[in-house]
Parts: structure tokens; sequence; C-alpha cells
């Protein structure tokens, strides 16, 4: 049998701290993953079912739940390891070619380009945080 618990608050033993559920419910990611792009294999996600590469530094992040609308928030970042150095990639999110829109509801699209280049470029590691409200 399931239950449900309805607070307002959360507070911490002393009552000395507190914040109302609403910030914890709505400021919580909704979904994020952290995957090895060069397999691609996921290293650790939450709310997300698969991982789909699309190409040279196109990854998309299949919801296992779906977002309410594509209007949600959508950051990260990701790092290629040179023989000298670390250095991070210009990531967007959304779909490149905008022909199903920026989001969907039930997939986010990283889009993977090289250090001061306008190429693809498939990075070591790839890391996306989804911020919103889920159907």
């Amino acid at each position: 049998m399931a239950s449900e618990l309805r607070v307002t608050t959360i507070a911490n033993n002393a009552g000395t701290e507190s914040v109302d559920t609403s910030y914890v419910i709505n400021g919580s990611a909704k979904a994020w993953f952290n995957l090895n792009a060069a397999t691609p294999a996921l290293r650790d996600s939450f709310n997300i079912a698969s991982i789909t590469d699309e190409g040279t530094g196109q990854y998309e992040g299949n919801f296992t739940s779906a977002m309410g609308n594509g209007d949600y928030s959508a950051n990260g970042s990701s790092t290629v390891k040179g023989s000298s150095n670390s250095f991070s990639n210009i990531l967007t999110t959304g779909d490149p070619d905008n022909t199903y829109g920026l989001h969907t509801t039930s997939a986010i699209r990283a889009n993977v380009y090289a250090y001061n280049a306008s190429n693809y470029s498939d990075p070591q590691m790839l890391q996306v945080t989804v911020n919103g409200d889920l159907a």
C-alpha cells in the first residue's frame, strides 16, 4: 500500500533551519546524467532511461518520466583531457536543426562543439542537468 506524507515545511531537528517544501519540489533537478561519451555509456543518472548517440558530439538523454512541457531549463558541461591539460568544450542543448523544437518532453539533446571550433566533438565526459516541471 502506498502512503503519502503531506507537509508544508521541512526543518532540522533543532527547528532552527527550515525550508518550504515548494523549494524542495520545484528546486530539485528533475533529471541529470554523467556520460562517458567515448563509449557512450552512463556513469550515473537520475530520470534517464537511456542515452542515444546521435552522431559525433550529439547525444540524447531519454527521460524515464516526461517533463510537463518543453520550456524547462537545461545546462551542462563536457571535458576533454589533452596531452598536457584538460579543457571544456562548448555545450548547447536542444535540437541543433530545430526540426522538433528546442527541447522535447521525452528527451534532452546535448550538442558538444570542439573548443575554438565549429565542429561537433566527442568529449570524454558529459554532464547535463534538467530543471523544470514533470508531467
